[in-house]
């Protein structure tokens, strides 16, 4: 019996640092996302190829037909009519490399669950997380190809925000998900701390955190940085004039300046929150695990709070198809926030109820 539960726990071990490997592939994959953003070039393959997509054009003459392609787009016609075929290959390989880790990223989950299974690794409360998991990956290829679409069509030169924002936030709810099955298998419930109160307002935060992080994306997707460029105030006031209006759309998901808004404010109200849970955590000793880990929200949160200003800040020197300062920060300010995400996650784990305990 002992050696069937060590025999066990190996494998979940193993299975463990194979959905750990996924999370970090769904990170670079988000990172990527956000060079392609950054550099415009999420509009450069105007197709969605699974299979001969994964090769990119080998020849000139192929080169000319994917840059045929994407000269009927409106993103060519109204913002890069000026490219070459030398420019649209820079463009179309950060693209192609987006596309490319997904399908990396298939196969890693792919293969090894292949093993694993013929290997009887998977006990039978696992299947289920897994099914999800790879529903999870399906849906979000979709909504990105949903997204590239949605840049295709009548005068748009860009995605349209809202699918973007819906693409970075399921990308994140994905990475969540594989994290939290890789926590059960590798942290048995001895090793947690029994706190509800700290419980529930980790849970807040994480939430706080989603909602940022559709405001983070619906900034990006907007372009919003620019119309306020200005730290501590936003363009002199602390709140804006007009943020009840829009020309189009609702004026929390359209409107620049409210959009902006709301991402200082949340970004205030999420330090404020971490600060207090870190107040409430330090005490707390009885867990090695939780005692190493538990400052590790406030560090981040810190980072995120001064990349995002710096962000704002050098966000006036932007200039189309180029990489300076505000990109490199701006891609930090994103690689952090999913790091704090990721953070805020372990906590809530590592923090047990009294309805979880199962004793009474």
């Amino acid at each position: 019996m002992i050696q069937e539960f060590n025999d066990q726990a190996r494998k979940n071990r193993t299975v463990a640092i194979w959905l750990l490997i996924g999370v970090g592939m769904v990170i670079i994959q988000t990172l990527l996302g956000g060079i392609t953003r950054l550099s415009g070039s999420g509009l450069s393959i105007t197709e969605w190829n699974i299979v001969t997509g994964t090769l990119p054009p080998l020849n000139e003459q192929q080169w000319a037909e994917e840059f045929s392609k994407y000269q009927e787009s409106p993103q060519f016609k109204y913002l890069n009519n000026d490219f070459t075929v030398s420019d649209f290959k820079f463009i179309f390989f950060w693209e192609w490399f987006h596309r490319l880790w997904a399908r990396l990223i298939g196969l890693v989950f792919a293969l090894p669950f292949i093993y694993f299974l013929v290997r009887k690794y998977f006990t039978k409360d696992m299947v289920m997380p897994i099914v999800g998991m790879f529903v999870l990956g399906a849906l979000q290829g979709a909504i990105g190809w949903i997204m590239v679409a949605s840049g295709l069509v009548g005068d748009a030169i860009y995605v349209r925000p809202t699918r973007l924002a819906m693409h970075f936030v399921l990308a994140m709810v994905l990475g969540a998900y594989v994290f939290w099955f890789a926590l059960k298998l590798l942290i048995p419930d001895h090793k947690k701390v029994l706190a509800a109160a700290l419980n529930r307002l980790a849970i807040i935060i994480l939430v706080a955190i989603g909602i940022q992080f559709i405001y983070g994306a619906l900034m990006a997707g907007h372009k919003a940085a620019t119309v306020a460029a200005t730290w501590p105030t936003i363009n002199g006031m602390w709140i804006p004039e007009n943020m009840d209006q829009s020309p189009s759309g609702h004026y929390m998901l359209e409107n620049k300046i409210t959009i902006h808004f709301m991402h200082r404010g949340l970004a205030y109200l999420i330090l404020l929150l971490t600060i207090w849970y870190t107040v409430k955590a330090a005490p707390i000793k009885i867990s090695a695990v939780f005692n190493r880990f538990k400052y590790t929200p406030l560090v981040f949160v810190l980072i995120q709070v001064l990349l995002g200003i710096f962000t704002l800040l050098s966000s006036n020197t932007i200039q189309a198809n180029k990489w300076q300062a505000f990109e490199t920060i701006a891609l930090c300010h994103q690689m952090v926030a999913m790091f704090f995400m990721f953070s805020m996650i372990l906590q809530i784990y590592l923090i047990r109820t009294k309805t979880e305990v199962g004793t009474k």
